[in-house]
This record gives C-alpha cells, sequence and structure tokens, in this order.
C-alpha cells in the first residue's frame, strides 16, 4: 500500500532529511530491538551450556556424553551469530 503525503509539513521535512519524532522513535525502537534479540542469544546459549552440563552430571545418562559436544557447539555458533547481527546492525 503507498502512503500518500498527510500534509506539506511532513512533505518538506522529508525532503530535507530532517528527522521528526517518529524517525527518532523509530531509531530507538531498532536499538531496542536489536538489544533484546542479543540477549535472546546469549540466553539460549546460556541454556545449551547449561543442558550439556547437566548432561555430564547426571548419573542415569552416563552414556549420553556425546550429546554434550553437539550442545556446546551450537551453544557456541548462536552466541557468536548473535553478536555479528548485533555489531552489524549497531554500526549502521
Amino acid at each position: 500500500m503507498i502512503r500518500k503525503w498527510e500534509g506539506e509539513k511532513e512533505k518538506q521535512a522529508f525532503e530535507d532529511d530532517k528527522k521528526i519524532l517518529r524517525d527518532y522513535l523509530a531509531i530507538d525502537r531498532t536499538k531496542l530491538a536489536n538489544i533484546r534479540n542479543l540477549l535472546a542469544s546469549i540466553r539460549t546459549s546460556l541454556y545449551l551450556v547449561v543442558s550439556a552440563v547437566a548432561i555430564l552430571n547426571i548419573e542415569t545418562l552416563e552414556g549420553w556424553y556425546w550429546a554434550t559436544v553437539p550442545l556446546l557447539i551450537l551453544s557456541v555458533v548462536i552466541l557468536i551469530a548473535g553478536l555479528v547481527v548485533f555489531f552489524r546492525i549497531h554500526r549502521k
């Protein structure tokens, strides 16, 4: 859907490359969403590490040591991916 300009003031502000309050709020929302995504990737990474440690410490799962390696690798991959996305968006 194409949005029409509601007023001459908005059109002039857009053409002069001036930011209005709505633009600043959109930038703040983007920054907060970026931080929220970083924290979610850190949380997921930590949950995977905790799961791997729990598998190592539960005596009934002694034969499941092989399952800890993929969990730890996936944890590191998710953490690195979250950091890469965060810093890529943070630089813009």
